[in-house]
């Protein structure tokens, strides 16, 4: 199986952090951010990856090499601009092959198990969803959340459906079909995911361990001064 980090995003709100820094290689516990995804894909046998970039895409290559000194095989999809989520995807396609992948936020803090999806991966072969989301509680920056979730089937809209919105991880599995004959180029995932969510296409569920959006420098700043003394992130 496997997998893709995203790590293309300017990383806009981050500034002045991310003026000569990618996102992705900001630092939790003197770790860049990637660099606990990498390790925490390869503990659950994911070894073979591919991380995407546009802006300081250079420094990402640079720091992270061909993967082979976390036990993995990286390949990396350049992208001149940053496509958006759907649009990076789409375009490392070739790549990540015919088998259902896993997709991850270069920028998330997390201690969340691949483990978990790699299991999950035989039942979603079998399974009409192409799509299957990680969702967290509701974090105080985004309370009203992103989707509903009943018997693991995601909904934008409530509909009959019983409970509250969760917020979308960044962390998720997907079918190649998902993207099936979707025009390369900038794109963004939204759409595509409400689609889908619309004709039940999306499955899902609940992770309520250690999640943290990197959206801010103050929110970095309040993660390292939780989490940074005790090594926290992905064990």
């Amino acid at each position: 199986m496997k997998a893709m980090i995203l790590a293309a995003g300017r990383g806009e709100r981050m500034r002045p952090l991310t003026d000569n820094l990618p996102k992705p290689l900001l630092q939790v516990a003197g770790k860049s951010l990637i660099e606990y995804h990498i390790e925490a894909l390869v503990k659950a046998g994911t070894t073979q990856l591919v991380v995407n970039h546009a802006w300081l895409g250079e420094k990402i290559e640079a720091h992270l090499g061909d993967g082979s000194q976390y036990g993995a095989a990286i390949i990396y999809s350049r992208e001149d601009q940053a496509l958006e989520t759907a649009g990076g995807i789409i375009k490392a396609l070739d790549i990540l092959g015919d088998e259902p992948f896993i997709v991850v936020n270069g920028d998330i803090y997390t201690d969340y198990s691949f483990d978990s999806l790699k299991y999950f991966v035989t039942s979603f072969k079998n399974n009409q969803q192409t799509a299957h989301l990680i969702l967290v509680p509701n974090p105080p920056h985004h309370i009203k959340g992103d989707f509903y979730c009943q018997d693991n089937i995601l909904s934008e809209q409530k509909n009959n459906l019983k409970g509250q919105r969760f917020t979308f991880s960044g962390i998720a599995c997907y079918k190649p079909e998902f993207f099936k004959n979707l025009p390369a180029g900038k794109q963004a995932l939204g759409p595509l995911l409400r689609s889908a969510m619309s004709i039940q296409m999306v499955s899902g569920e609940i992770y309520e361990g250690l999640w943290c959006d990197i959206g801010t420098p103050q929110r970095l700043e309040e993660i390292n001064d939780r989490y940074g003394k005790k090594g926290g992130g992905v064990k």
